[in-house]
């Protein structure tokens, strides 16, 4: 490519960097130890600079634990890890059991694991047999989504349906 050529497209070319949209922050790739898809990730929690976790997670261990995201000094992401010896109920927990499992306006969903959906969270369980239980909850809570609105449904779904299969292969489940 001849230098003329070079400069006559580079106007064109910084012209269309200067109209792309800013840098909105950054979203978590990795969440509470497992990869995930910052694309679904920011349909459920608003981009950042700062993330830290709190991540009680022994998955080893498998015992009921908790792991939060926060960004700045705010909790956007609270996941529940739990394993049982017996299926939980997922309806009751989501309505009767207050700031641990409680999910707004739950329903359930068809999906491949037992999960349902709320407007400001979901819980998904699967058949998991560890030394500690032989099914694994966990639970999905995003506090800053405010308990009217009614827009981040499907996004939690869309969410849910990713994340929680790449949590139960990080687990080492024995069927």
């Amino acid at each position: 490519m001849n230098a003329r050529l070079i400069y006559a497209f580079l106007p064109c070319v910084l012209l269309a960097a200067g109209c792309a949209s800013p840098d909105r922050g950054t979203v978590p790739e990795v969440i509470c130890g497992v990869r995930s898809d910052p694309g679904l990730t920011r349909l459920i929690v608003a981009p950042g600079s700062e993330w830290r976790e709190y991540n009680r997670v022994d998955r080893e261990q498998a015992i009921t634990a908790p792991c939060s995201v926060l960004s700045g000094k705010k909790v956007i992401l609270d996941l529940g890890f739990s394993w049982r010896p017996t299926a939980a109920d997922l309806m009751y927990l989501a309505r009767n059991t207050g700031n641990v499992t409680g999910v707004t306006a739950p329903r359930a969903v068809d999906s491949r694991y037992d999960t349902v959906v709320g407007t400001d969270g979901a819980i998904s369980q699967a058949p998991c047999q560890t030394k500690t239980g032989n099914y694994f909850t966990l639970t999905l809570q995003l506090p800053q989504i405010k308990l009217a609105d009614q827009t981040h449904r499907n996004d939690i779904e869309k969410f849910m349906r990713v994340y929680f299969p790449a949590t139960v292969g990080t687990l080492g489940c024995r069927r």
